[in-house]
């Protein structure tokens, strides 16, 4: 199974430019990931909607494909280490061949985005930026291989 994230615009803190590399490079021992950089589409005047809209035509075109979307947003279903290591069995065992998981930008998920999501997924109740929201995911789902490697990592 291949995962795929697309970002939305560049990572702008170092700090957590680097622990995105890191936390993938980790990841890629279990799986391939593959993160790709979606430049951003929108003028700095456009409304909030306008803008959702067109990361959001950005988002569903690069997740085109995939066998499986899960869409990150606070509104979504809060997931344990465990459940995301339970999903990932699940999905290998069904054979899925591609899962993304997308994020939205800084105004958050368009309506368009949940509704073609396979599933909604929230990291937490606590609001964070979506480049923290990078890091996090990353970490999350390499600590989820590593529960089913059967790695102490997550105690």
């Amino acid at each position: 199974m291949k995962l795929t994230i697309p970002f939305l615009g560049k990572t702008k803190e170092k700090y957590l430019e680097q622990a995105i590399e890191d936390y993938a490079g980790r990841l890629r021992r279990y799986l391939p990931v593959e993160t790709a950089m979606l430049k951003s589409r929108h003028a700095k005047n456009d409304a909030g909607q306008v803008i959702m809209a067109r990361e959001a035509e950005q988002l569903l075109n690069a997740a085109a494909g995939s066998s499986l979307i899960v869409a990150l947003d606070p509104a979504g279903r809060e997931q344990t280490s465990e459940d995301i290591a339970s999903a990932l069995t699940n999905w290998e065992d069904r054979g899925i061949q591609t899962l993304c998981f997308l994020i939205g930008g800084y105004l958050g998920l368009d309506q368009q985005v949940r509704q073609q999501a396979d599933q909604i997924w929230s990291l937490s109740r606590l609001t964070f930026t979506h480049e923290m929201t990078r890091f996090i995911l990353l970490e999350q789902l390499y600590r989820a291989c590593s529960i089913k490697a059967g790695h102490k990592y997550h105690k």
